[in-house]
């Protein structure tokens, strides 16, 4: 069971997550109405999306107090993990298998969410005392 301070922790999460991934999602489906590829307009919107998620979970969601500095190399870290993750998904779903890109980026949207909330709770904001 999670304690409520988790859960608490867990909304102001899902809150930056979700006004973020919206705001990158419709910019990538923009992106794609003018025919650039799934890839090419993730990879061009991974940027923003990266910096506007850390303000907002450094200081909403995990309440960080520590070094920006440090924060911010672990964090770009995380989140190249995610970025090769999920372009090697795309690659993978729509290039080979042939699914249909749109639902694809938003199932990895999800996916790639939960991994980096731990990576962000245990090694990107850890608790300082």
């Amino acid at each position: 069971m999670m304690s409520p301070s988790m859960q608490l922790q867990l909304a102001r999460y899902g809150i930056v997550g979700i006004a973020t991934n919206t705001a990158m999602f419709v910019s990538y489906l923009a992106l794609s109405s003018f025919g650039v590829g799934p890839k090419l307009a993730m990879s061009v919107l991974y940027a923003p999306g990266v910096l506007l998620s850390f303000l907002g979970n450094r200081s909403f969601t995990f309440r960080h107090g520590g070094t920006i500095r440090g924060a911010m190399a672990r964090y770009l870290a995380t989140y190249a993990f995610g970025y090769v993750f999920c372009f090697a998904a795309l690659a993978v779903l729509v290039d080979v298998l042939a699914l249909p890109p749109n639902p694809v980026v938003l199932a990895l949207i999800f996916i790639t969410a939960s991994m980096l909330y731990f990576l962000q709770r245990f090694w990107v904001f850890p608790l300082v005392s």
